[in-house]
């Protein structure tokens, strides 16, 4: 999952960053309301955390213009002001939520993990695709009753993987919800950590899981 943090008192924008890379987000940062526009334009993100308060372009001129432009990106307004006013402002301009400074930051993580709901999902904790599970919580993977450790970005692209069961997946999509802006590395990185989840996950098992789709990408699913 990609996530935009655009926050303008450098200190606090860090620390938002280095939580959410700890929880295995790919994570862009930028300081006033025009450099988040541009990001916004630019790539596809799956959730915004937007500063209300900011040089240049403020959060809510930034929210009104995204959704102006058809932008439906969930986003969560961080604010000073405690007001009812303000609250209202920034829901009417199309926030999905917000929070007050000072915050506790498992609340912040708490309030993205419900931003990158479904919709129409409930509260999922537990991904399942044949005899594989994906633990969200507790970052588990187990396939039958043998437990499998993953690095970090390898839980990631799992996890991106099981929520889309049955769809496949082009490089350029799994490239764009893994890494941030700052990636510099090789063109078949995804390549690379997909034979890295295959060693892991199928090697030695009857039924593949994880199945290439030539000139297309790659898709994880349970074959009958």
């Amino acid at each position: 999952m990609r996530i935009l943090i655009a926050e303008d008192e450098k200190d606090l924008n860090k620390i938002i960053s280095a939580r959410l890379k700890a929880e295995h987000y790919s994570v862009d940062s930028c300081f006033d309301g025009e450099e988040a526009l541009e990001y916004l334009r630019s790539a596809q993100y799956d959730a915004v955390v937007l500063d209300i308060m900011m040089p240049k372009k403020d959060g809510i001129t930034v929210l009104r213009t995204i959704r102006r432009e058809k932008n439906q990106t969930p986003v969560l307004l961080l604010t000073a002001r405690d007001s009812v006013e303000d609250r209202v402002t920034g829901l009417d301009a199309g926030a999905n939520d917000y929070l007050i400074k000072p915050f506790a930051y498992e609340e912040l993580l708490a309030r993205i993990r419900v931003l990158l709901r479904k919709p129409e999902e409930a509260p999922k904790t537990c991904y399942r695709v044949g005899d594989l599970e994906v633990h969200m919580d507790t970052h588990q993977v187990l396939r039958g009753e043998k437990e499998i450790s993953l690095s970090g970005k390898e839980f990631a692209l799992l996890r991106y993987m099981v929520q889309n069961e049955g769809i496949v997946l082009s490089r350029e999509r799994l490239e764009e919800h893994l890494w941030n802006f700052d990636y510099s590395g090789g063109s078949n990185v995804i390549d690379v950590y997909i034979r890295y989840l295959r060693r892991k996950i199928d090697d030695g098992q009857e039924k593949k899981l994880i199945h290439t789709v030539r000139g297309a990408g790659y898709v994880l699913r349970e074959d009958l």
